[in-house]
């Protein structure tokens, strides 16, 4: 049976499990040692299924706050930074994390350490995606299944947490292992290698998170750099398949039925059509839609579809493209996001080896997207992106990074670090008036955590700010 057969005949595991969830991961009760528990490689299979789509869900939930996409009706709360229930989004990360937790307590008991370090890695990463969309969040309690109302540990030292989760697991990953991963893994299928460098760096992502803080060492990150991704092979993804497509495609499906979504922002068709920067972007046309007249048109953020009221009137994500195709990954970490965290770590230091990272980047990114290697080499000769190292900035650095983490994230951690000084990126038309002329600095805790554990929910705006991002 192939990999792909096997994805179809795992599915089902994966669905079970989900579907088996309580309603929210504090009613996870089960005892850890009952043997008729699900299996490590059953609940390896769910993280791993469960992971992208954690990714996908926090790239829509924040992609219009990084102006990727917009929404057609003017004055949406998305758009204009209204405070927003996450509840969902909430459930599904900490039902990833109590599997997660399932999956560390079998290792361990098992002699099991590749299956150990892989859930460490998972753990560290939708953590991190928690902590850097909530702040402080359970954690030290959140696992137990003794309290219904856990406490709340702080944002900061569970950024020590997530380092010290992933220095376990490269140990636990380099050591012998009672148990083999193989097809229960949707994103490496047991290949322990590649684990490594994606831990190495997972490593790297959350330090440069916290560039510009007290402790913060650029030769660490660059260490971490050093030891993980070496090419878009490496990339950290899972593939769809017919039986549940991309999620990002059934996003461009439904507004092609006219179930409004996945419109594109002016700000990012404008950071690619020539408009923002000199010059014109070949990645634009595998990326997004066109205009039912061929043209690239975007629609202003908070102001909605204005004038052009029709379907086609304005650029969305429309099906088979790269990140909107049924059978596309969804992409948790890329090697081209890799060289552009190497670049912004070096740049003080060896400006030569940030700007040589920078073009790599770029380049990774148009690989992966395929686009002709002519009009490749045409973008990247040109003067406004081969700038040279004496005139390479951070600015650079930032653009580019924009660009090729389309719809993830991560960019919205970058944002908020960069202080959303993207070239002509502006406030949306009728903001939140409660942001005061600024911009979104973190998520509101859920309504079923205010409602079910709100004397540990902690009292913040959507103005307070992450602990690295002061």
């Amino acid at each position: 049976m192939n990999f792909k057969n096997k994805v179809k005949s795992t599915i089902a595991v994966c669905m079970v499990l989900t579907a088996s969830a309580c309603e929210t991961f504090l009613d996870v009760n089960k005892n850890p040692n009952d043997p008729t528990d699900a299996p490590m490689s059953s609940l390896l299979t769910n993280a791993t299924y469960q992971t992208p789509l954690n990714v996908f869900r926090e790239g829509s939930a924040i992609s219009n706050y990084v102006q990727y996409l917009a929404s057609p009706n003017p004055a949406s709360g998305s758009d204009t930074m209204e405070p927003s229930n996450f509840s969902t989004l909430w459930f599904n990360l900490y039902n990833v994390m109590t599997d997660l937790n399932e999956i560390m307590l079998k290792a361990e008991e098992n002699g099991a350490n590749h299956y150990l370090g892989v859930g460490q890695v998972l753990m560290a990463l939708n953590l991190g995606m928690t902590v850097d969309f909530f702040g402080d969040v359970p954690y030290s309690e959140g696992f137990n299944f003794t309290t219904v109302t856990p406490s709340y540990d702080d944002d900061q030292s569970l950024y020590e947490n997530i380092d010290a989760l992933l220095t376990d697991a490269i140990a636990n990953l380099n050591a012998e292992s009672t148990f083999t991963i193989n097809a229960d893994d949707f994103i490496y299928q047991g290949d322990i290698q590649r684990w490594i460098k994606f831990a190495y760096a997972l490593q790297a992502r959350y330090m440069i998170h916290t560039k510009g803080t007290e402790g913060y060492n650029a030769a660490d990150v660059l260490a971490a750099v050093d030891n993980s991704f070496t090419s878009n092979v490496d990339d950290a993804q899972v593939f769809f398949f017919e039986q549940d497509i991309n999620p990002w495609s059934d996003v461009a499906i439904d507004n092609e039925n006219l179930l409004l979504g996945g419109w594109i922002s002016e700000q990012f068709v404008q950071a690619l059509d020539g408009t923002s920067y000199p010059t014109v972007d070949p990645r634009m046309e595998y990326m997004i839609g066109t205009t039912k007249d061929g043209e690239y048109l975007g629609t202003v953020n908070g102001a909605g579809r204005g004038n052009a009221p029709e379907q086609g009137a304005r650029s969305t994500l429309i099906p088979g493209q790269f990140y909107t195709s049924e059978l596309s990954p969804v992409l948790i970490f890329t090697y081209a996001e890799l060289k552009f965290i190497e670049a912004e770590a070096a740049f003080e230091t060896d400006k030569e080896r940030a700007y040589e990272a920078y073009l790599k980047g770029i380049e990774a990114h148009m690989d992966m997207l395929e686009v002709p290697e002519a009009d490749k080499n045409a973008y990247l000769s040109a003067p406004s992106v081969s700038m040279g190292v004496a005139s390479f900035t951070m600015d650079d650095i930032f653009k580019e990074k924009y660009v090729a983490l389309f719809l993830h994230p991560e960019t919205w951690n970058d944002a908020r670090r960069y202080d959303y000084a993207y070239k002509n990126m502006e406030l949306p038309a009728n903001l939140n008036p409660d942001l005061n002329g600024e911009f979104i600095r973190r998520m509101a805790y859920p309504d079923s955590e205010v409602s079910r554990n709100g004397a540990n929910v902690p009292s913040v705006t959507l103005l307070d700010r992450i602990w690295w991002d002061q």
